[in-house]
């Protein structure tokens, strides 16, 4: 298992866009478990609605846990996705 404290980025916090971006990342493991804590609950990133659910904002300190053969590269994608600064036009 695989632990990583993460500080959100995106001007306007995991919204709907971000949010299809990240959960379609963790479908790339499907062997994985992921857990997202946040300060208002968790998700295990199989669901966008249970994802937007924790409202997510801009600097928000976020735990990223992952479990599974892969959890270091798992852990590595998912946290660059959920760090990241998004430019939807």
């Amino acid at each position: 298992m695989v632990k990583k404290e993460l500080t959100v980025r995106n001007a306007a916090g995991i919204h709907c866009r971000p949010s299809s971006v990240i959960i379609a990342k963790a479908a790339e493991y499907p062997d994985h478990e992921f857990l997202l804590t946040s300060a208002n609950g968790s998700s295990s990133l199989t669901s966008i609605l249970d994802l937007l659910a924790l409202g997510i904002q801009c600097g928000e300190k976020i735990t990223l846990t992952v479990s599974g053969a892969k959890e270091e590269e798992a852990c590595g994608v998912l946290a660059e996705a959920l760090e990241r600064e998004y430019d939807f036009k």
